[in-house]
Parts: structure tokens; sequence; C-alpha cells
């Protein structure tokens, strides 16, 4: 379906031209298998080893550049029917994209071209084919290897995180490197999310983060200051509690009663 912006110069041809989407296949000519270029399929008008042809039109012309020596196929353009906005040209590719000795499962592109008579490009458009038997079929199969694709793609980012952990974990077990391991863990700035279930169990671990996040927040000196000071008390309620006779009567306690009573 072409469409054009204004009505070209009377005479304009339309020009379709396909080439090799590859930069390493680009420079050779898109042409039938050979196969295909002997079965008995012409209408006399189209030359064997042409891929493109144009169906419904008689006046189709099939050229061949001198220079580059590719295939083209040339119609008179025609002002789009009443009530439409867009001329239609039927193009039929006569090879498959798997064809072996012939585009071989090589990309390639149809360029459409608007010229004058003189040969002025007046508009340009391309578009990738693929020509297959079964569309849907090779739909599907595409779609499965992409997600595999993807997949693969996906999957092969974990191991160098494992990897990276696992270098970290047999560093700090280096007593050589203890003290380089804990400078990395302490200089860790990277956050996690941990999905836990249950109210309870969250709470439970938010208490722990929170202490932690307090711990980081305190400075070191304060730490060993508390942690003296819980010392000390523990020590003096140790101390204070009196210690029971080993040999002869137990020491009664206020509001206690022997065993007699």
């Amino acid at each position: 379906q072409m469409v054009v912006d204004f009505a070209p110069p009377q005479g304009s041809v339309l020009r379709a031209t396909a080439i090799y989407k590859k930069s390493e296949h680009v420079a050779e000519v898109v042409r039938r298998c050979p196969h295909h270029e002997r079965t008995p399929d012409t209408d006399g008008l189209a030359p064997p080893a042409h891929l493109i042809r144009v169906e419904g039109n008689l006046r189709a012309i099939y050229k061949v550049d001198d220079i580059t020596s590719r295939h083209s196929v040339m119609v008179l353009y025609e002002a789009p029917q009443l009530g439409a906005g867009f001329t239609t040209v039927l193009y039929n590719y006569m090879c498959n994209s798997s064809c072996m000795g012939g585009m071989n499962r090589r990309p390639i592109l149809t360029i459409i071209t608007l010229e004058t008579q003189d040969g002025q490009m007046l508009g340009r458009r391309s578009f990738e084919v693929r020509v297959c038997a079964c569309p849907g079929r090779d739909r599907k199969t595409e779609e499965s290897n992409f997600r595999k694709d993807h997949e693969t793609k996906t999957m092969s980012k974990t191991p160098s995180t494992t990897k990276r952990g696992m270098i970290k974990e047999s560093t700090m077990s280096r007593p050589e490197g203890s003290k380089r391991a804990k400078l990395s863990a302490s200089s860790d700035e990277e956050i996690y999310t941990l999905q836990v279930k249950g109210k309870e169990r969250f709470d439970m671990l938010k208490k722990i983060n929170d202490s932690l996040e307090l711990t980081d927040a305190i400075p070191p000196c304060d730490v060993e200051k508390y942690r003296q000071k819980l010392l000390s008390k523990s020590k003096k309620e140790r101390d204070g509690q009196t210690p029971e006779p080993k040999r002869g009567k137990k020491l009664m306690v206020k509001d206690e009663k022997s065993d007699s009573d």
C-alpha cells in the first residue's frame, strides 16, 4: 500500500528492489535458488532468476542494473481508487528465505522507491521481509527462541553475583585478610529487600534491624562504655547476693516458712 503526500508527475514509476540486510552480504545480488529458478512457474514476463514479481499487472518491467546487477521490478504509479487513500501493488516473492543456494536464511530488505521518468527519486521506503511456508509456525518458533534467550540472559547475571559472594566469603575466612573483609563489610551500603510471611515475624525482624541500625549510629567508644557499665552492674548484683551455708541450718529469710511448718 503506497501513500504519497502529493500526486507525483505523470509517468512516475514504483520500483521494488531486494537487498541483503547484513553488511557482509549486502554486495551480493538477491536471486532465486537454483531449484526454484528451474521450476516452470513463470508467466513469460519475469525472468526466472528474479525474486520479486508483480501480480495482476501485465505492464510490469523487470530490470537488471548495469553496474550492480541488482534485480528490480517497476510499475507505473496509479492514483488511488475513489474512496481509498493509498495505491495497492501486489508483490510476490518466488523463493522461501530458507532456500539453499538462494537467500539461505539471510535476512533481506525490500526497498520501494518512487521515481520520475528521468530517474529522479521522489520517495523511498524499506522494510524487512521473511518468506516462509508456515508463517504461524515460524512466528511461534521465533517467540519461543526469544523467550529462551531472554531467560538465558537473565540467568547469566545470577552466577556473577554468586561468584562475587563466594570470593568475599573465602576472603573473610583467611586470617590475613580478615581486616580487609571487615572493612569491606562495614563499607557495604547496598540495600536488600527481604520478604517475610506473617506480621509477628516481620515485627521481630524489624526490631533486630532497628537494633542494628541503632548500633551503627552509636560511636564504638560509647558502646564499649555501655558494655562495661552492664558488666559492673551485673557483678554488683552477684556480689550482693548472700550465699547459703553449705552445712548446718538453712538461713531463713523473712516471710519464708521452714519444712517443719
